[in-house]
């Protein structure tokens, strides 16, 4: 049995490949097959120590999910961890001699106690398992799905709402630094950057154990299953509602007020909501329902209580022309456009009236076309 079996704290058996490996014989044509096959199809076959140490390093086991929460490592747990280390490397370096295992980062000799300790600090300023894989996930049916290609976009790429932007920085910064800090709505017309702000910050704060979790606003009864599921997660969590509005008379919204914390009450937890809306007031009031209330002026309470329950509410207005062509010179100065600015200025109007208004995603859209036709050396027709 090949004593990569044998390991006690590392889960990178459940890697196929790795498991293959694990098992092949020597004179066992099959088993060596396999193994090669699987190599092949993930494309590790000219560094495949590098595939096992990135394995490694993103194993989700019970040494690296304590150095992650910051806990104390029993000595039982630091030198079983050790010995799978050494597990690993001796697998690595007495295997068949025909293979081509490439090199990895640190020499496969030294995974012993000082590459235990490097691992221990990594794990406890970034994370561990599929929190270092990823900085997004989806929650559906009870499970955290990866984003494998969340947007790049940075706080740089989005011209504009400089006094919003400032106010959402301040409360993720709060956030993660244990400060008080608030559940966010950012809400205002389409185009305006609102959830492209937030997945900035994501950008902008993963190396601080941020983490995305986007939940579809039709899940949110499951809302509170997934606050308890990452409070025993040693990462900090956004909760992402996006283009978030509810009916009257929704069982989710009694879920939801209950999931806010209301007010600036300072750490309680390492979990933060935050919902777009293209709407101040998210609950969609309906006039008939109003006129049959006995109680009015309770019923708009209690609907109006929702968005209040939000510490933090953020408007992006919709802009006007100035700041619309101001937006439209920013991006073009930054792609390095040579279209002179009063044309530009004419053609910017023009596709926004044709494409529905103003706004950043359309000075974007817009300047993203004049690149294109300036590289391909095409006139323009908008």
């Amino acid at each position: 049995m090949s004593e990569l079996r044998s390991l006690a704290v590392l889960n990178i058996l459940s890697d196929p490949l790795i498991e293959a490996f694990a098992d092949r014989k020597d004179g066992d044509v099959n088993t060596r097959t396999h193994f090669l096959r699987l190599l092949y199809e993930q494309g590790a076959e000219e560094n495949f120590a590098a595939y096992v140490a990135d394995a490694v390093l993103t194993d989700d086991n019970a040494f690296s999910r304590a150095c992650a929460g910051g806990k104390h490592i029993s000595s039982y747990l630091w030198q079983a961890y050790i010995e799978d280390l050494k597990k690993v490397a001796n697998a690595l370096q007495f295997s068949d001699a025909a293979l081509n295992l490439g090199e990895v980062p640190f020499p496969v000799a030294s995974w012993d106690e000082e590459t235990a300790a490097r691992l221990q600090k990594y794990y406890a300023d970034n994370g561990y398992g599929q929190y270092l894989r990823y900085r997004a996930f989806r929650y559906e049916g009870g499970e955290l799905c990866p984003v494998r290609a969340l947007s790049p976009v940075t706080l740089d790429d989005l011209k504009g709402y400089e006094s919003e932007k400032k106010e959402v920085r301040d409360n993720f910064e709060n956030f993660l630094a244990g400060l008080p800090y608030a559940d966010m709505l950012l809400y205002g017309d389409r185009g305006t950057g609102k959830s492209s702000t937030v997945h900035a910050m994501i950008n902008l704060f993963s190396d601080k154990k941020l983490r995305l979790v986007e939940i579809d606003k039709e899940n949110i009864l499951t809302l509170p299953a997934l606050k308890s599921m990452l409070a025993s997660v040693p990462m900090k969590f956004v909760v992402f509602i996006d283009d978030f509005s509810l009916r009257e008379n929704d069982d989710r919204v009694s879920t939801l007020k209950a999931a806010l914390q209301g007010s600036m009450e300072g750490n309680v937890g390492n979990v933060m909501i935050v919902a777009t809306s293209n709407r101040r007031h998210i609950v969609e009031e309906n006039f008939a329902t109003r006129m049959d209330s006995v109680h009015v002026g309770d019923s708009e309470e209690e609907l109006l209580s929702l968005s209040d329950r939000f510490g933090i509410t953020v408007l992006f207005a919709s802009v006007n022309k100035q700041n619309y062509l101001s937006i439209v010179h920013a991006i073009a100065e930054e792609m390095k456009i040579t279209t002179p600015a009063e044309t530009l200025d004419l053609l910017a109007e023009r596709w926004a009236i044709l494409r529905g208004g103003r706004s950043p995603r359309r000075a974007r859209q817009f300047v993203d076309y004049i690149y294109a036709c300036e590289q391909k050396g095409v006139s323009v027709e908008v």
